[in-house]
């Protein structure tokens, strides 16, 4: 009895080591047989450290910027609260090439899969042409709009134009990793957001050394294309079970049109969510640099430990698509339950970090005691409701990844734009509670989302979704 502990101890780290090692190896997976914990688990572990990645970089980012004053760290958070309308773009696209890829991969047909990923290829170069020259012609009318003060529009418009110029690198970004994502091959994706994210954390400190907050942007816009280099490579080499060829590239209507179809919906409910946050970055941008400083640095740590918890809901994605293929509905309906308790279980534990932990947290990023005092207070509320938040982005990526962007675009729509932007209007004006009154505004809407989401999930229309 003494030894067989021990032994099964060792048996489960044994076999936690072989399946992690599996899952970062890139080798294919049939995810529509066999364990759905597994499956969970196979697609989870690099999901969740690419995004830890991610995580990493908006913490030293910021940490970076910070350095350069609190203009600096209020320009960052402007224009990326107006990048959000790029990433909106750039998630739509990979939502519907992963929806897309994955339906295909459960059908068992890797060359339709391959053909899709070149047309939406295709989609995302012509729609960056447009982005990339209007963002980079208007970038201090985009702060000045976004309500930065004069000193922060002077001191940020070359970093917003690097930024908006390079946003053909955030565009294939996305969307590729969403191909490798539809595929199975969430370790390619992990792979190549670390290897971009890797270079950025290299450089920025060196070319913030040399140009000042400017030397962030060309850090960033590097570091991404470097990435997207190593996943075209892949993509031509044909790593795992997507290989695209040149023949794939010939235009066709009929994928466009499909691709265009989830894209567009799936734009749409991010652009809704995305303007939601500008607005609400716009009002707390009402009470000064050192409010829009503060709230920019939470948003950042909150990003920290969210990112991976949109990892594990990614997996939902890819465990739907390619069941849903498969015409396996149930198993896509508990493959969803199961990722849903383990982002619950681990959000729980984020939350009591905030609870316990926000102050040295933020004084570890920041040194003014006002914008650390903004930060503490927003992490401390918006943290109360991320259980909810967990279950609701394996419920989100679970409508999207059966190509049912509809369902998240309506009720991000009501949630957003008739419910929380009213409410933190009120709390923050109308009631005198500054700041803390959007925090408290995003803590119910996100709560009211999930609860919403769960009734929707429940009816099982996301089931008959054709792509």
């Amino acid at each position: 009895m003494s030894f067989s502990q021990p032994n099964q101890k060792g048996n489960t780290i044994s076999r936690l080591y072989s399946l992690t090692r599996l899952a970062l190896s890139g080798q294919h997976q049939d995810y529509t047989t066999g364990s759905i914990r597994r499956a969970v688990f196979l697609l989870s572990v690099p999901m969740i450290l690419e995004m830890c990645m991610e995580s990493v970089f908006a913490i030293v980012d910021i940490f970076f910027v910070g350095r350069v004053g609190k203009e600096a760290v209020a320009t960052v958070g402007l224009t990326e609260s107006v990048l959000t309308l790029v990433y909106s773009i750039a998630i739509g696209l990979s939502m519907a090439a992963t929806a897309m890829v994955a339906r295909r991969i459960g059908e068992k047909n890797p060359e339709e899969a391959s053909h899709t990923a070149a047309q939406a290829l295709n989609l995302a170069l012509g729609l960056t042409v447009v982005i990339s020259l209007a963002g980079a012609f208007f970038a201090p009318d985009i702060l000045s709009l976004m309500g930065a003060s004069p000193a922060t529009a002077v001191i940020g418009a070359s970093y917003t134009r690097i930024v908006f110029a390079g946003s053909v690198v955030i565009m294939l970004l996305f969307l590729i990793n969403g191909i490798f994502r539809g595929a199975g091959n969430a370790s390619m994706a992990m792979w190549s957001l670390w290897i971009a994210n890797g270079c950025n954390i290299l450089l920025c400190p060196i070319l913030i050394h040399f140009y000042g907050l400017k030397g962030a942007a060309i850090a960033t816009t590097i570091g991404r294309g470097v990435g997207v280099c190593f996943q075209l490579y892949h993509l031509a080499k044909g790593s795992g079970a997507i290989r695209i060829l040149r023949k794939y590239f010939a235009p066709d209507g009929v994928i466009i049109k499909s691709l265009s179809k989830i894209a567009w919906t799936g734009t749409t409910q991010f652009l809704i969510n995305s303007a939601s946050w500008i607005l609400m970055a716009r009002l707390v941008a009402r009470f000064g640099d050192t409010a829009i400083a503060g709230y920019q640095v939470s948003i950042r740590i909150l990003l920290f430990f969210l990112l991976p918890a949109w990892g594990m809901s990614n997996a939902a994605a890819t465990l739907v698509g390619q069941n849903l293929g498969a015409r396996l509905p149930d198993r896509a309906e508990r493959s969803v339950q199961t990722a849903a308790r383990y982002n619950a279980l681990f959000m729980l534990l984020v939350s009591l970090i905030f609870l316990l932990g926000a102050s040295p947290i933020v004084s570890f990023i920041n040194r003014d005691p006002d914008v650390e005092k903004v930060a503490v207070g927003a992490l401390r509320i918006i943290s109360l409701g991320y259980i909810f938040y967990g279950v609701g982005m394996v419920l989100t990526n679970a409508f999207n990844g059966a190509g049912d962007t509809r369902t998240p675009t309506i009720i991000n729509l009501f949630c957003f734009w008739a419910f929380q932007i009213p409410l933190a209007w009120v709390l923050a004006i109308s009631a005198g509670l500054g700041p803390t009154g959007v925090f408290l505004a995003i803590l119910v809407t996100e709560t009211a989302i999930t609860v919403v989401s769960f009734i929707l999930f429940r009816r099982g229309k996301w089931k008959q979704v054709r792509v």
